[in-house]
Protein backbone atom coordinates (compact mmCIF):
# COMPACT_ATOMS: atom_id res chain seq x y z
CA UNK A 1 0.00 0.00 0.00
CA UNK A 2 1.50 3.27 -0.94
CA UNK A 3 1.53 5.75 1.73
CA UNK A 4 0.50 9.21 0.55
CA UNK A 5 2.63 12.37 1.60
CA UNK A 6 1.85 14.32 4.37
CA UNK A 7 0.14 17.74 3.11
CA UNK A 8 1.82 19.59 6.07
CA UNK A 9 5.49 18.91 4.23
CA UNK A 10 4.03 20.77 1.05
CA UNK A 11 2.77 23.79 -0.34
CA UNK A 12 1.01 24.03 -4.09
CA UNK A 13 1.64 26.33 -6.23
CA UNK A 14 0.55 27.33 -9.84
CA UNK A 15 1.90 28.59 -12.93
CA UNK A 16 0.43 29.30 -16.70
CA UNK A 17 0.67 25.33 -16.84
CA UNK A 18 -1.26 24.31 -13.78
CA UNK A 19 -0.55 23.47 -10.17
CA UNK A 20 1.81 21.31 -8.21
CA UNK A 21 2.92 20.59 -5.00
CA UNK A 22 6.80 22.07 -3.83
CA UNK A 23 8.15 20.67 -0.49
CA UNK A 24 7.70 23.40 2.48
CA UNK A 25 11.54 23.24 2.69
CA UNK A 26 12.05 24.36 -0.70
CA UNK A 27 12.93 28.31 -1.50
CA UNK A 28 12.67 27.55 -5.20
CA UNK A 29 9.33 27.48 -6.92
CA UNK A 30 7.16 25.69 -9.22
CA UNK A 31 8.94 26.57 -12.45
CA UNK A 32 12.45 25.39 -11.15
CA UNK A 33 10.84 22.61 -10.14
CA UNK A 34 9.36 21.92 -13.65
CA UNK A 35 13.04 22.85 -15.06
CA UNK A 36 14.43 20.06 -12.57
CA UNK A 37 11.93 17.60 -14.08
CA UNK A 38 12.96 18.72 -17.48
CA UNK A 39 16.68 18.33 -17.40
CA UNK A 40 18.14 16.09 -15.56
CA UNK A 41 20.96 15.69 -17.79
CA UNK A 42 24.84 16.31 -16.16
CA UNK A 43 23.94 17.01 -12.46
CA UNK A 44 26.21 20.04 -12.13
CA UNK A 45 24.90 22.72 -11.08
CA UNK A 46 25.36 26.41 -11.23
CA UNK A 47 28.61 27.93 -10.69
CA UNK A 48 28.47 29.64 -7.25
CA UNK A 49 30.48 32.79 -9.09
CA UNK A 50 27.33 32.83 -11.51
CA UNK A 51 24.79 32.77 -8.80
CA UNK A 52 26.71 35.39 -7.37
CA UNK A 53 26.41 37.70 -10.25
CA UNK A 54 22.43 36.95 -10.72
CA UNK A 55 22.00 38.02 -7.44
CA UNK A 56 24.02 41.11 -7.56
CA UNK A 57 21.87 42.23 -10.41
CA UNK A 58 18.94 41.02 -8.79
CA UNK A 59 19.76 43.59 -5.57
CA UNK A 60 20.27 46.49 -7.49
CA UNK A 61 17.32 45.85 -9.98
CA UNK A 62 15.75 45.92 -6.52
CA UNK A 63 16.95 48.83 -5.52
CA UNK A 64 16.22 51.18 -7.89
CA UNK A 65 12.87 50.09 -8.73
CA UNK A 66 12.25 50.34 -4.79
CA UNK A 67 13.78 54.80 -5.46
CA UNK A 68 11.97 54.19 -8.57
CA UNK A 69 8.90 53.32 -6.96
CA UNK A 70 8.31 50.65 -9.13
CA UNK A 71 7.80 48.38 -6.17
CA UNK A 72 7.27 49.74 -2.46
CA UNK A 73 9.85 50.27 -0.14
CA UNK A 74 9.24 47.04 2.13
CA UNK A 75 9.24 44.44 -1.34
CA UNK A 76 12.26 46.05 -2.30
CA UNK A 77 14.09 45.90 0.70
CA UNK A 78 13.14 42.15 1.72
CA UNK A 79 14.66 41.47 -1.97
CA UNK A 80 17.56 43.34 -0.72
CA UNK A 81 17.80 41.65 2.17
CA UNK A 82 17.35 38.05 0.89
CA UNK A 83 19.92 38.62 -1.84
CA UNK A 84 22.45 39.58 0.46
CA UNK A 85 21.74 36.95 2.40
CA UNK A 86 22.35 34.67 -0.53
CA UNK A 87 25.83 36.78 -1.14
CA UNK A 88 26.90 35.56 2.32
CA UNK A 89 26.71 32.04 1.05
CA UNK A 90 23.01 30.90 2.49
CA UNK A 91 20.81 29.17 0.54
CA UNK A 92 23.17 27.77 -1.86
CA UNK A 93 21.40 24.30 -2.46
CA UNK A 94 18.15 26.26 -3.68
CA UNK A 95 19.86 26.70 -7.02
CA UNK A 96 19.17 23.44 -8.38
CA UNK A 97 18.66 23.83 -12.25
CA UNK A 98 21.13 21.48 -14.43
CA UNK A 99 23.69 23.53 -16.26
CA UNK A 100 21.94 22.08 -19.74
CA UNK A 101 18.79 23.11 -19.77
CA UNK A 102 15.98 25.56 -20.99
CA UNK A 103 17.70 27.94 -23.83
CA UNK A 104 18.75 31.52 -22.42
CA UNK A 105 18.89 30.86 -19.32
CA UNK A 106 15.16 31.27 -18.44
CA UNK A 107 15.03 27.85 -15.98
CA UNK A 108 18.20 29.02 -13.92
CA UNK A 109 16.80 32.66 -14.17
CA UNK A 110 13.68 31.48 -12.25
CA UNK A 111 15.15 30.03 -9.62
CA UNK A 112 16.59 32.93 -8.86
CA UNK A 113 13.71 34.87 -9.00
CA UNK A 114 11.84 32.30 -6.71
CA UNK A 115 14.30 31.71 -4.33
CA UNK A 116 14.47 35.55 -3.54
CA UNK A 117 10.91 36.13 -3.46
CA UNK A 118 10.56 33.09 -1.14
CA UNK A 119 12.83 34.33 1.03
CA UNK A 120 11.92 37.82 1.03
CA UNK A 121 8.09 36.51 2.00
CA UNK A 122 9.52 34.46 4.99
CA UNK A 123 11.58 38.03 6.04
CA UNK A 124 8.54 39.71 6.12
CA UNK A 125 6.37 36.98 8.22
CA UNK A 126 4.53 35.40 5.14
CA UNK A 127 4.43 32.19 3.96
CA UNK A 128 6.32 30.66 1.05
CA UNK A 129 4.40 30.68 -1.99
CA UNK A 130 2.20 33.48 -1.29
CA UNK A 131 3.42 35.28 -4.64
CA UNK A 132 0.38 37.40 -4.12
CA UNK A 133 2.85 39.60 -2.00
CA UNK A 134 5.69 38.95 -3.36
CA UNK A 135 6.11 37.51 -6.97
CA UNK A 136 9.14 36.31 -8.90
CA UNK A 137 7.82 37.65 -11.97
CA UNK A 138 5.96 41.01 -10.74
CA UNK A 139 8.65 42.14 -8.10
CA UNK A 140 11.98 40.04 -8.43
CA UNK A 141 12.04 40.42 -11.65
CA UNK A 142 10.36 43.74 -12.61
CA UNK A 143 11.35 45.76 -15.56
CA UNK A 144 13.81 42.79 -16.08
CA UNK A 145 13.63 39.50 -18.88
CA UNK A 146 16.38 36.57 -18.84
CA UNK A 147 17.15 37.83 -22.41
CA UNK A 148 18.79 41.18 -20.66
CA UNK A 149 19.68 39.34 -17.49
CA UNK A 150 21.46 36.69 -18.07
CA UNK A 151 24.12 38.28 -20.94
CA UNK A 152 24.78 40.53 -17.99
CA UNK A 153 25.23 37.66 -15.15
CA UNK A 154 27.45 36.37 -18.01
CA UNK A 155 29.26 39.80 -17.93
CA UNK A 156 29.48 40.15 -14.32
CA UNK A 157 30.26 36.55 -13.71
CA UNK A 158 32.79 36.65 -15.89
CA UNK A 159 34.47 39.75 -13.94
CA UNK A 160 33.99 38.23 -10.86
CA UNK A 161 36.21 35.38 -12.03
CA UNK A 162 38.77 37.29 -13.23
CA UNK A 163 39.47 39.07 -10.28
CA UNK A 164 38.80 36.65 -7.80
CA UNK A 165 40.96 33.98 -9.53
CA UNK A 166 42.44 34.31 -12.65
CA UNK A 167 44.45 37.92 -12.52
CA UNK A 168 46.06 37.31 -8.72
CA UNK A 169 47.15 33.40 -9.69
CA UNK A 170 48.57 35.40 -13.09
CA UNK A 171 50.45 38.37 -10.74
CA UNK A 172 51.37 35.49 -8.35
CA UNK A 173 52.85 33.17 -11.08
CA UNK A 174 55.09 35.93 -12.91
CA UNK A 175 56.72 37.23 -9.82
CA UNK A 176 56.88 33.52 -8.93
CA UNK A 177 59.25 32.77 -12.12
CA UNK A 178 60.64 35.81 -11.95
CA UNK A 179 62.26 34.71 -8.34
CA UNK A 180 63.12 31.40 -9.94
CA UNK A 181 64.97 32.96 -12.62
CA UNK A 182 67.18 34.84 -10.74
CA UNK A 183 67.93 32.06 -8.67
CA UNK A 184 68.99 29.77 -11.72
CA UNK A 185 70.70 32.95 -13.54
CA UNK A 186 73.53 31.14 -13.71
CA UNK A 187 72.63 27.87 -14.35
CA UNK A 188 74.33 27.26 -17.83
CA UNK A 189 72.31 24.30 -19.69
CA UNK A 190 71.91 22.80 -23.42
CA UNK A 191 69.39 24.68 -25.55
CA UNK A 192 67.23 22.47 -27.94
CA UNK A 193 65.56 22.83 -30.71
CA UNK A 194 63.43 20.62 -32.79
CA UNK A 195 64.60 18.31 -29.35
CA UNK A 196 67.67 17.87 -30.83
CA UNK A 197 71.26 19.75 -29.91
CA UNK A 198 71.23 23.22 -30.00
CA UNK A 199 73.55 26.27 -28.29
CA UNK A 200 73.84 26.94 -25.24
CA UNK A 201 71.24 29.20 -22.91
CA UNK A 202 71.01 30.05 -19.07
CA UNK A 203 67.92 28.27 -17.05
CA UNK A 204 67.05 31.45 -15.48
CA UNK A 205 66.05 32.84 -19.08
CA UNK A 206 63.69 29.62 -19.62
CA UNK A 207 61.97 30.84 -16.46
CA UNK A 208 62.05 34.33 -17.21
CA UNK A 209 60.44 34.16 -20.57
CA UNK A 210 57.93 32.11 -19.08
CA UNK A 211 57.11 35.00 -16.54
CA UNK A 212 57.25 37.33 -19.86
CA UNK A 213 54.77 35.10 -22.09
CA UNK A 214 52.28 34.74 -18.72
CA UNK A 215 52.46 38.55 -18.43
CA UNK A 216 51.42 38.97 -21.96
CA UNK A 217 48.65 37.04 -21.59
CA UNK A 218 47.50 38.53 -18.76
CA UNK A 219 47.77 42.17 -20.52
CA UNK A 220 45.95 40.44 -23.39
CA UNK A 221 42.91 39.06 -21.16
CA UNK A 222 42.79 42.56 -19.08
CA UNK A 223 42.36 44.64 -22.68
CA UNK A 224 39.43 42.16 -23.73
CA UNK A 225 37.96 41.90 -19.98
CA UNK A 226 37.21 45.01 -21.01
CA UNK A 227 34.08 44.24 -23.04
CA UNK A 228 32.51 42.75 -20.49
CA UNK A 229 31.98 45.85 -18.86
CA UNK A 230 29.71 47.40 -21.19
CA UNK A 231 26.11 46.15 -20.58
CA UNK A 232 22.58 45.74 -22.01
CA UNK A 233 20.81 45.49 -18.85
CA UNK A 234 17.42 47.41 -19.25
CA UNK A 235 17.12 45.69 -22.90
CA UNK A 236 14.89 44.05 -21.49
CA UNK A 237 12.65 41.33 -23.56
CA UNK A 238 14.03 42.35 -26.99
CA UNK A 239 16.33 44.83 -26.34
CA UNK A 240 13.53 47.98 -26.54
CA UNK A 241 13.25 48.59 -22.95
CA UNK A 242 9.86 47.98 -22.65
CA UNK A 243 8.16 47.92 -19.03
CA UNK A 244 11.30 49.35 -17.50
CA UNK A 245 10.81 53.37 -16.13
CA UNK A 246 12.56 55.73 -17.67
CA UNK A 247 15.09 56.43 -15.57
CA UNK A 248 15.79 52.71 -14.66
CA UNK A 249 18.70 51.87 -17.16
CA UNK A 250 20.92 54.84 -15.62
CA UNK A 251 20.53 53.95 -12.20
CA UNK A 252 20.89 50.61 -11.94
CA UNK A 253 24.55 51.20 -13.91
CA UNK A 254 25.28 53.40 -11.11
CA UNK A 255 24.08 50.40 -8.40
CA UNK A 256 25.49 47.68 -9.76
CA UNK A 257 29.03 49.62 -10.63
CA UNK A 258 29.46 50.21 -7.01
CA UNK A 259 28.22 46.60 -5.93
CA UNK A 260 31.03 45.33 -7.45
CA UNK A 261 33.34 48.85 -7.66
CA UNK A 262 33.92 48.27 -11.35
CA UNK A 263 33.22 51.08 -14.02
CA UNK A 264 30.48 49.60 -15.59
CA UNK A 265 29.10 51.00 -18.56
CA UNK A 266 25.45 51.50 -20.72
CA UNK A 267 25.95 49.55 -24.12
CA UNK A 268 25.50 52.21 -27.35
CA UNK A 269 22.54 49.58 -28.65
CA UNK A 270 20.69 47.34 -26.31
CA UNK A 271 19.87 44.75 -29.34
CA UNK A 272 23.03 44.88 -29.93
CA UNK A 273 24.19 43.69 -26.54
CA UNK A 274 21.86 41.11 -26.29
CA UNK A 275 22.60 39.37 -29.55
CA UNK A 276 26.07 39.16 -29.71
CA UNK A 277 28.42 36.91 -27.84
CA UNK A 278 31.47 38.27 -29.39
CA UNK A 279 32.21 39.67 -25.93
CA UNK A 280 32.49 36.55 -23.94
CA UNK A 281 34.34 34.84 -27.39
CA UNK A 282 36.93 37.67 -26.97
CA UNK A 283 37.67 36.21 -23.47
CA UNK A 284 37.12 32.77 -23.98
CA UNK A 285 39.89 33.17 -26.57
CA UNK A 286 42.21 34.98 -24.86
CA UNK A 287 41.88 32.70 -21.91
CA UNK A 288 42.31 29.79 -24.66
CA UNK A 289 45.70 31.27 -26.32
CA UNK A 290 46.97 31.34 -22.33
CA UNK A 291 45.68 27.77 -22.14
CA UNK A 292 47.88 26.70 -24.78
CA UNK A 293 51.18 28.24 -23.73
CA UNK A 294 50.74 26.92 -20.12
CA UNK A 295 50.27 23.45 -21.95
CA UNK A 296 54.00 24.22 -23.34
CA UNK A 297 55.20 25.25 -20.33
CA UNK A 298 53.88 21.85 -19.01
CA UNK A 299 55.48 19.69 -21.49
CA UNK A 300 58.72 21.42 -20.98
CA UNK A 301 59.00 20.66 -17.30
CA UNK A 302 58.53 17.24 -17.82
CA UNK A 303 60.60 16.31 -20.54
CA UNK A 304 63.36 19.01 -18.64
CA UNK A 305 62.47 16.52 -15.52
CA UNK A 306 62.54 13.47 -17.43
CA UNK A 307 64.35 10.71 -16.07
CA UNK A 308 65.90 10.04 -13.01
CA UNK A 309 68.47 7.63 -15.22
CA UNK A 310 67.65 7.68 -18.49
CA UNK A 311 65.67 11.12 -19.16
CA UNK A 312 67.48 14.83 -19.04
CA UNK A 313 66.91 14.97 -15.42
CA UNK A 314 68.02 18.86 -16.13
CA UNK A 315 65.92 20.03 -12.96
CA UNK A 316 63.81 17.92 -10.11
CA UNK A 317 60.10 18.74 -9.63
CA UNK A 318 59.02 18.53 -6.04
CA UNK A 319 57.83 14.82 -5.69
CA UNK A 320 54.26 15.34 -4.16
CA UNK A 321 52.53 12.01 -4.21
CA UNK A 322 53.79 8.04 -5.18
CA UNK A 323 53.25 7.78 -8.86
CA UNK A 324 53.15 4.41 -9.44
CA UNK A 325 50.86 1.28 -7.81
CA UNK A 326 53.62 -1.12 -9.13
CA UNK A 327 56.91 0.38 -9.42
CA UNK A 328 58.37 1.75 -5.84
CA UNK A 329 60.12 4.52 -5.54
CA UNK A 330 58.84 5.98 -8.69
CA UNK A 331 57.49 9.86 -8.63
CA UNK A 332 55.32 11.40 -11.70
CA UNK A 333 55.68 14.76 -12.68
CA UNK A 334 52.13 15.32 -11.42
CA UNK A 335 51.24 19.20 -11.31
CA UNK A 336 52.97 19.01 -14.75
CA UNK A 337 49.96 16.58 -15.99
CA UNK A 338 47.07 18.53 -14.23
CA UNK A 339 47.98 21.31 -15.64
CA UNK A 340 48.05 20.69 -19.25
CA UNK A 341 44.53 18.02 -18.88
CA UNK A 342 42.70 21.61 -17.29
CA UNK A 343 43.89 23.69 -20.63
CA UNK A 344 43.01 21.04 -22.58
CA UNK A 345 39.33 21.37 -20.90
CA UNK A 346 39.87 25.05 -21.24
CA UNK A 347 40.55 24.27 -25.50
CA UNK A 348 37.68 22.26 -25.35
CA UNK A 349 34.90 25.11 -23.85
CA UNK A 350 36.72 27.60 -25.99
CA UNK A 351 35.92 25.81 -29.26
CA UNK A 352 31.79 25.01 -27.98
CA UNK A 353 31.77 28.78 -26.78
CA UNK A 354 32.13 29.49 -30.19
CA UNK A 355 29.85 26.73 -31.70
CA UNK A 356 27.14 28.33 -29.20
CA UNK A 357 27.78 32.07 -30.17
CA UNK A 358 26.91 31.76 -34.02
CA UNK A 359 23.76 30.12 -32.73
CA UNK A 360 21.57 32.73 -32.23
CA UNK A 361 18.74 33.63 -34.20
CA UNK A 362 16.99 36.86 -34.60
CA UNK A 363 16.53 39.00 -31.41
CA UNK A 364 18.43 36.19 -28.80
CA UNK A 365 21.54 33.49 -28.30
CA UNK A 366 19.27 30.74 -26.47
CA UNK A 367 22.86 29.25 -26.16
CA UNK A 368 23.43 31.73 -23.29
CA UNK A 369 23.62 28.93 -20.76
CA UNK A 370 26.51 26.93 -22.25
CA UNK A 371 28.36 29.74 -22.58
CA UNK A 372 28.12 31.01 -19.25
CA UNK A 373 29.34 27.69 -17.37
CA UNK A 374 32.31 27.22 -20.07
CA UNK A 375 32.99 30.65 -19.77
CA UNK A 376 33.20 31.03 -15.93
CA UNK A 377 34.53 27.51 -15.24
CA UNK A 378 37.56 28.35 -18.15
CA UNK A 379 38.62 31.19 -15.77
CA UNK A 380 38.37 29.69 -12.56
CA UNK A 381 39.86 26.62 -13.43
CA UNK A 382 42.60 27.84 -14.92
CA UNK A 383 43.07 30.27 -12.23
CA UNK A 384 43.40 27.30 -9.38
CA UNK A 385 45.64 25.51 -11.90
CA UNK A 386 47.97 28.01 -12.20
CA UNK A 387 47.84 28.25 -8.33
CA UNK A 388 48.68 24.62 -7.51
CA UNK A 389 51.23 24.88 -9.96
CA UNK A 390 53.27 27.40 -8.65
CA UNK A 391 52.51 26.06 -5.19
CA UNK A 392 53.26 22.28 -5.25
CA UNK A 393 55.82 22.84 -8.10
CA UNK A 394 57.76 25.75 -9.63
CA UNK A 395 58.41 27.03 -6.19
CA UNK A 396 60.02 24.04 -4.97
CA UNK A 397 62.08 23.24 -8.37
CA UNK A 398 66.02 22.43 -7.95
CA UNK A 399 68.29 22.70 -10.35
CA UNK A 400 70.76 20.05 -11.79
CA UNK A 401 73.33 22.25 -11.81
CA UNK A 402 76.31 19.59 -12.83
CA UNK A 403 73.64 17.66 -15.27
CA UNK A 404 73.14 21.13 -16.87
CA UNK A 405 76.93 21.98 -17.37
CA UNK A 406 77.70 18.61 -18.83
CA UNK A 407 75.12 18.58 -21.59
CA UNK A 408 75.78 22.22 -22.84
CA UNK A 409 79.30 21.33 -22.98
CA UNK A 410 78.99 17.83 -24.91
CA UNK A 411 76.36 19.74 -27.17
CA UNK A 412 77.49 19.51 -30.96
CA UNK A 413 75.26 22.60 -31.24
CA UNK A 414 78.77 24.78 -29.63
CA UNK A 415 80.21 24.96 -33.12
CA UNK A 416 77.97 27.53 -34.08
CA UNK A 417 79.90 30.21 -32.14
CA UNK A 418 82.47 28.89 -34.73
CA UNK A 419 80.71 29.91 -37.89
CA UNK A 420 82.12 33.80 -37.83
CA UNK A 421 85.26 32.81 -37.33
CA UNK A 422 86.20 29.51 -39.41
CA UNK A 423 82.61 29.91 -41.79
CA UNK A 424 79.22 27.47 -41.87
CA UNK A 425 80.93 24.89 -43.47
CA UNK A 426 83.98 24.30 -41.90
CA UNK A 427 82.22 24.54 -38.98
CA UNK A 428 79.53 21.91 -40.40
CA UNK A 429 82.85 19.59 -41.11
CA UNK A 430 83.98 19.96 -37.64
CA UNK A 431 80.69 18.95 -36.38
CA UNK A 432 80.60 15.93 -38.14
CA UNK A 433 84.00 14.56 -37.33
CA UNK A 434 83.22 15.15 -34.17
CA UNK A 435 80.54 13.07 -34.33
CA UNK A 436 81.56 10.39 -35.71
CA UNK A 437 85.35 10.01 -34.01
CA UNK A 438 84.19 11.55 -30.50
CA UNK A 439 87.16 14.25 -30.29
CA UNK A 440 85.73 17.05 -28.50
CA UNK A 441 85.16 20.36 -31.12
CA UNK A 442 88.30 22.04 -29.32
CA UNK A 443 90.41 19.20 -30.28
CA UNK A 444 89.60 18.88 -34.08
CA UNK A 445 89.75 22.90 -34.56
CA UNK A 446 93.36 22.69 -33.14
CA UNK A 447 94.14 19.77 -35.20
CA UNK A 448 92.89 21.19 -38.43
CA UNK A 449 94.90 24.80 -37.50
CA UNK A 450 91.51 26.39 -37.58
CA UNK A 451 91.97 29.11 -34.61
CA UNK A 452 94.67 29.33 -32.17
CA UNK A 453 93.78 28.18 -28.66
CA UNK A 454 93.28 31.50 -27.08
CA UNK A 455 90.95 32.37 -29.76
CA UNK A 456 88.77 28.92 -29.42
CA UNK A 457 89.10 29.53 -25.54
CA UNK A 458 87.11 32.67 -25.83
CA UNK A 459 84.67 31.79 -28.57
CA UNK A 460 84.17 28.52 -26.62
CA UNK A 461 83.33 30.34 -23.59
CA UNK A 462 79.94 29.02 -22.06
CA UNK A 463 78.95 31.88 -20.12
CA UNK A 464 79.38 34.30 -22.96
CA UNK A 465 77.69 32.13 -25.69
CA UNK A 466 74.65 31.98 -22.73
CA UNK A 467 74.49 35.29 -22.00
CA UNK A 468 71.19 36.86 -24.19
CA UNK A 469 72.56 39.72 -26.24
CA UNK A 470 71.10 43.13 -24.82
CA UNK A 471 69.10 45.53 -26.79
CA UNK A 472 70.77 48.44 -28.56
Amino acid sequence: MNQQPDSSQYRIESDSMGKRQIPNRAYYGIQTLRATENFPISGIKPLSTYIDAGILIKKATAIVNGELGCIIPEISQAIVQAADEVLKGNFRDQFVVDVYQAGAGTSHHMNINEVLANRALEILGDEKGNYKRVSPNDHVNYGQSTNDVIPTAIRIGGLLALSHTLHPALEAAIATLKAKATEFQDVVKSGRTHLQDAVPVRLGENFRAWAQILSEHHNRIYTASGDLMVLGLGGSAAGTGLNTHPQYRARVLEVLSELINLPLQPAPHLMAAMQSMAPFLNVSGAVRNLAQDLVKISHDLRLMDSGPKTGLKEIQLPPVQPGSSIMPGKYNPVMAEMTSMVCFQVMGYDNANALAAQAGQLELNVMMPLIAYNLIHSIEILGNTINALMERCIKGIVANQERCLDYAEGSLALVTALNTHIGYLNAAAVAKESLETGKSLRQIVLEKKLMTDEDLSQVLNLDEMSQIVPLG
